[in-house]
């Protein structure tokens, strides 16, 4: 059991040092078996592991749309991945890239802030090389400022780029990233403090054999107001949300070619299997239809829905669909829907 000293002691103590009446080899430390986390104050973490781990799942969406979209623009084959995500200052931020350099502030709203999306050099000039009907072959790096014509190329790529980040963040935020400006040197990019926090997602661009990266640099003040939503419990029940509305319309549409089998039905009758047997051609049944010209039920598959009127067409027999037997509701559709969606 450790002994805790009083105040006292603790004066005594320190006398007894400063006189010389006691020697500081006497004491000798104790080991601590604890374990010691190093924490900087001047770069506090904003962002925990599980919502650093969402924003790197979102990035995983937006990944995959910015490959497809970017192979269709580019004509050639684009794969993007993301390489990391992590927090850091603004200032290392800038610290880390190139100048000159390609770096989008973005607008973030409906959020109150920017991001700055940045695109290494020898990527961006492989897509305008592309773009200007070139194999994509720079011969090298190239380090040096865009031109206005490359700068507005590189503007309709950042465009297109924006779209897919709108659509990754939806489970999270209505997200309408839009493009302020352009700049290729970091200090002109002062967006926060150098001191702020900001998430920053690395992704590496492939596009055929040459590969750089791309960074999305997002400060902490500017998603401050959804941090809470940054929750893997959050982000996995909205896209199942979202994914039921999304394909409501296209189960509706292939539901609509499904066939089904239609029975008028005249009337009913319970009959003893001896005089079902006994039936001959000519014989008359008599229903419990109580009139001639009462309507029909119509059932389609085992769900009666239609009153109808029996009736020719040409030399054919058909009936005359003349009023709904019950009417199913948009909404119990998309309840039975998101049900059948969960029972697969």
């Amino acid at each position: 059991m450790n002994e805790v000293l009083s105040q006292d002691e603790i004066d005594q103590l320190l006398q007894a040092i400063s006189s010389g009446d006691a020697e500081t080899d006497d004491f000798k430390p104790v080991s601590d078996t604890r374990r010691i986390k190093i924490y900087d104050f001047r770069r506090p973490d904003k962002f925990s592991k599980e919502q650093i781990r969402t924003v790197s799942n979102m990035h995983e969406t937006f990944s995959r749309l910015t490959t497809t979209s970017l192979s269709a623009q580019l004509r050639t084959l684009v794969h993007v991945h993301v390489a990391s995500v992590d927090q850091l200052t603004y200032e290392e931020f800038i610290r880390s890239i190139p100048t000159p350099t390609t770096l989008a502030v973005i607008n973030m709203d409906p959020l109150k802030g920017n991001a700055v999306l940045e695109i290494a050099p020898e990527i961006t000039f492989i897509m305008i090389d592309r773009l200007f009907g070139g194999s994509g072959d720079t011969g090298g790096k190239v380090n040096r400022d865009l031109t206005d014509i490359e700068q507005s190329v590189m503007e309709g790529i950042i465009v297109r780029i924006l779209a897919n980040m709108r659509e990754a963040w939806t489970q999270v935020i209505d997200l309408r990233p839009r493009l302020q400006q352009i700049e290729t040197n970091p200090q002109f990019a002062q967006i926060v403090p150098p001191s702020e926090m900001v998430i920053l997602v690395t992704l590496e661009i492939k596009i055929g054999d040459e590969a750089g990266m791309m960074n999305i640099c997002i400060p902490y003040i500017t998603i401050e107001p959804i941090v809470s939503k940054l929750s893997s419990q959050f982000w996995f029940s909205s896209v199942r949300r979202s994914s039921t509305t999304q394909y409501l319309g296209t189960l509706k549409e292939k539901l609509s070619d499904v066939e089904m089998e239609i029975v008028a039905e005249v009337g009913t009758i319970n009959v003893p299997i001896r005089d079902v047997l006994s039936l001959r051609a000519g014989d008359v049944v008599r229903l419990n239809t109580v009139r001639v010209d009462d309507p029909l039920t119509l059932s389609v598959g085992n769900k009666k829905k239609f009153y109808c009127q029996a009736g020719n067409v040409g030399k054919k027999m058909a009936v005359q669909i003349i009023g709904k037997l019950e009417e199913i509701e948009d909404d119990e559709f998309e309840e039975l829907t998101a049900e059948g969606e969960e029972s697969i």
